[in-house]
């Protein structure tokens, strides 16, 4: 019975650290981020910021920020059974709701930190989350799976470069085909 709870530890833990690097690489970095990156570039954030960091309650924030945050955890819940269930492009259509809301939520977070960090339970809160993170990226099924992610991604990088340079490169021979087969339907055509 030990050995079947051990195996099923190892399975749950296997299961976060996907989990984990399936947000942190395909939804975080390639979309939330640019999106909270896009937003940070407009001027009317600035003048928010500023209401937001100097006049703004404390108080307020905190129920804004976790308004917000348990709106984006609620709609990923409702995505995720909506997947299961057998619902995936539905799933996957709520699910992209989620994705601004997160980068909304992380930008107040990164401009109202020390006044979020000011309540005791949040820090407390904070600190643990961080933690469990950075226990979760020194795992070596961690960095075993984020090595073979880069070597993939390094793989199709140059499978993409391949076809770019065959296929749509004008000097590519396959690019070449393609214009004479292009042509002899056009002639075929007019005939």
């Amino acid at each position: 019975m030990e050995r079947f709870f051990r195996r099923l530890g190892i399975l749950a833990e296997y299961l976060l650290v996907i989990l984990f690097i399936v947000f942190e690489e395909l939804i975080w970095d390639k979309i939330a981020e640019p999106i909270y990156e896009y937003i940070h570039s407009l001027e009317i954030p600035g003048r928010v910021e500023k209401f937001i960091t100097v006049h703004a309650n404390r108080y307020l924030i905190v129920l804004v920020f976790i308004s917000l945050f348990a709106m984006a955890e609620g709609v990923g819940v409702i995505a995720g059974v909506m997947m299961l269930k057998g619902y995936i492009l539905p799933g996957i259509a709520i699910y992209t709701l989620k994705i601004p809301m997160a980068a909304f939520t992380f930008w107040l977070f990164r401009i109202s930190r020390e006044k979020l960090l000011s309540f005791g339970w949040f820090a407390k809160m904070y600190d643990y989350t961080t933690a469990l993170m950075q226990r979760m990226k020194d795992l070596d099924i961690y960095k075993s799976t984020m090595e073979s992610i880069k070597k993939s991604k390094e793989q199709i990088l140059l499978f993409m470069g391949r076809i770019k340079e065959e296929w749509m490169d004008a000097d590519g021979e396959s690019f070449k085909r393609l214009k004479k087969i292009y042509r002899f339907f056009k002639r075929e055509l007019r005939r």
